[in-house]
């Protein structure tokens, strides 16, 4: 079996932003965040990407806290760590904890308007400017190298991808590339099939890449994704519902869709073993 027969399932457990109150599956402690790593791991997902939070719910970059979570993921599961950096604070905190060695580390490729529209109320519910200067992007990519964190560069409109090419030409990053699609978000590229094969159609060849499909829009993401030879990432960061409208009750319920929806495309999920010698096929990530 060829490697672009196998998809590699990738799981984001709980993000920055949402609450129990949007849904009562979102982990908060280091404990709950190593059972959601469990649950996605033993449905199927050989990454999953984390946000630090403390215990109330807040975000955190707390190098502590992500050491416990490490420690809490580590006792449960091997599946891959995949340390975010994005959203507020200075660069330094956003950096420090690396140091802890995660296998990936998420790389943000540019800025934009980011927003939330409320149509019912003809407001934004939130907006933001999403700032990353290329000064930034090129820290965070000398912090991952330093930690031997493979960069997963983060792209959430058109020309975010090509700005890979000022990092392969500092040495910031080595081949296989590997590329994430954030498509859905108000101020980024549209969420539609024809947008996610011209995203694709400009990676350089021998790169990976999926896409991150937001709310309703993940489920037929995931499919174009798989059509056009892409890899997918689910959880509850980007997306509480099943395909049936139902609301997950865990992030495990959500990967086990995605792997059904790669049997339907005629391809396989990607064991742990067999995504590091996809992603690190000289075998030196940190695992």
């Amino acid at each position: 079996m060829s490697n672009a027969d196998k998809v590699i399932l990738s799981c984001a457990l709980t993000g920055a932003v949402t609450t129990k109150k949007h849904c009562p599956a979102i982990p908060y402690t280091p404990v709950e965040i190593a059972e959601e790593a469990r649950r996605a791991y033993e449905a199927g997902a050989a990454i999953v990407h984390i946000h630090a939070r403390n215990d109330d719910g807040s975000p955190t970059w707390s190098r502590d806290t992500f050491a416990a979570i490490q420690r809490e993921v580590k006792a449960r599961c091997p599946v891959l760590i995949n340390w975010s950096t994005g959203g507020a604070g200075p660069m330094t905190s956003r950096v420090d904890h690396l140091s802890l060695r995660p296998a990936i580390a998420a790389l943000n490729m540019g800025s934009m308007n980011y927003a939330k529209w409320s149509e019912s109320k003809k407001t934004f519910a939130f907006q933001f400017v999403f700032a990353n200067s290329f000064d930034d992007i090129l820290g965070f990519a000398k912090a991952m190298k330093e930690h031997n964190a493979k960069p997963e560069m983060e792209c959430f409109d058109t020309g975010h991808v090509n700005s890979h090419g000022v990092l392969a030409s500092l040495g910031l990053i080595e081949k296989p590339y590997h590329f994430s699609f954030i498509m859905g978000v108000l101020g980024g590229i549209p969420a539609t099939a024809r947008h996610l094969a011209f995203q694709a159609d400009q990676v350089p060849a021998g790169s990976r890449w999926k896409v991150i499909g937001i709310s309703r829009d993940q489920w037929p993401l995931a499919m174009a994704a798989l059509s056009l030879g892409g890899d997918v990432r689910v959880g509850l960061e980007d997306n509480f519902y099943l395909p049936n409208g139902e609301m997950a009750s865990s992030n495990g319920d959500l990967v086990a869709e995605a792997a059904k929806m790669v049997g339907l495309a005629g391809r396989h999920v990607a064991t742990l073993e067999e995504v590091k010698q996809i992603l690190w096929p000289a075998g030196n990530g940190n695992f």
